[in-house]
């Protein structure tokens, strides 16, 4: 298949990451053409005079629309692209100069209607962004699979680097209106449409997650929250793992206080985690800083992830109102 990409990147009130993430386009390797397509979802901080500074550097255009989240806005730039291979990325990422090659070398070796690509860390990014990218990315924390590890199972790619051809985007029918969680959502459909995901090792993006410890907190939370509801709309998808972390921080509290009665072995078994946890950090970050703040992320991300997946996995078995109406924060409104 001759693909020709448009890459669509929704953006809501950070011009200055875009211009990062245009800067990046504009130093990739790649000789083929392909067009960028920018959609600004709404926002009081323009993004459009950033673009404009590269309209004779790059094959680009600029959308505004009302705000009506992320999935919509991609949605909306897809159905405006020219391509017919589409990479999704996010305002906050930037892209290595190797990043368009790497797709086009696997799409040609090995065709798939929908892949992603791996989460990494610029040596730039601060310590707190390299712990949280650590423990987003660690298979000690998430299984690995946003840090380039095979995925146990089929792999679901994510929509901060993702691509999907237009056939797979207009069979599925595009994102849904739940945010977080579209991502895993569409490729769920995308499976049921007949299509294959593959992850593509080597076209990893620098992901830099412009965040605060109250952020990552509010933000796992949702991703615990969002997952049950998935669980529902897609019964086959569900898997015992995604307990893991209420289960981690329940017994973790089961622990501290057994070790005030003097039953110290499960808690030492807890320390051994965090060791092999803060070792494998300082390994790859060689920043003892960002391995000690590693285990404060992820044990922000267990409990936010755990209490937000428990409480939703509760009200979700037994209440008989709909995701929607339980959780209306999770879901944007069409415009």
């Amino acid at each position: 298949m001759n693909t020709f990409i448009s890459i669509v990147v929704p953006v809501y009130n950070r011009p200055e990451e875009i211009r990062e993430l245009l800067e990046s386009l504009e130093r990739q390797d790649f000789n083929d053409p392909y067009e960028v397509v920018i959609v600004e979802d709404g926002s009081s901080e323009s993004s459009e005079e950033i673009v404009r500074r590269f309209q004779d550097k790059l094959h680009i255009s600029y959308y505004y629309k009302e705000n009506s989240g992320p999935g919509d806005s991609r949605n909306f730039g897809m159905q405006k692209a020219k391509g017919n291979y589409y990479i999704i990325l996010d305002s906050d990422c930037i892209l290595p100069k190797q990043y368009l090659t790497e797709v086009d070398k696997e799409l040609k070796r090995e065709f798939v209607h929908c892949f992603g690509g791996p989460d990494a860390a610029d040596a730039s990014f601060t310590d707190v962004q390299k712990a949280i990218n650590y423990v987003m990315t660690s298979f000690f924390t998430t299984g690995g699979i946003r840090g380039g590890q095979k995925a146990v199972g089929k792999f679901q790619p994510r929509s901060f680097n993702m691509g999907i051809s237009k056939e797979a985007f207009e069979k599925a029918g595009g994102f849904g209106r739940i945010h977080p969680g579209e991502d895993p959502d569409l490729t769920f459909r995308i499976w049921k449409a007949g299509f294959e995901t593959r992850l593509f090792p080597k076209a990893f993006v620098y992901h830099k997650r412009r965040i605060d410890w109250n952020k990552f907190y509010i933000q796992v939370n949702k991703f615990g929250m969002v997952r049950p509801i998935l669980n529902k709309w897609h019964p086959g998808t569900a898997r015992p793992t995604y307990w893991f972390p209420t289960l981690f921080m329940i017994g973790l509290c089961f622990s501290l206080l057994l070790a005030i009665v003097g039953i110290v072995l499960p808690l030492w078994l807890y320390s051994f985690y965090f060791l092999v946890l803060f070792l494998d950090a300082l390994f790859k970050n060689r920043n003892v800083k960002v391995a000690f703040l590693a285990i404060f992320a992820a044990l922000t991300q267990f409990t936010g992830y755990g209490i937000g997946f428990l409480k939703s996995t509760f009200l979700l078995n037994f209440n008989n109102k709909e995701p929607e109406e339980l959780f209306p924060k999770l879901f944007f409104k069409r415009k």
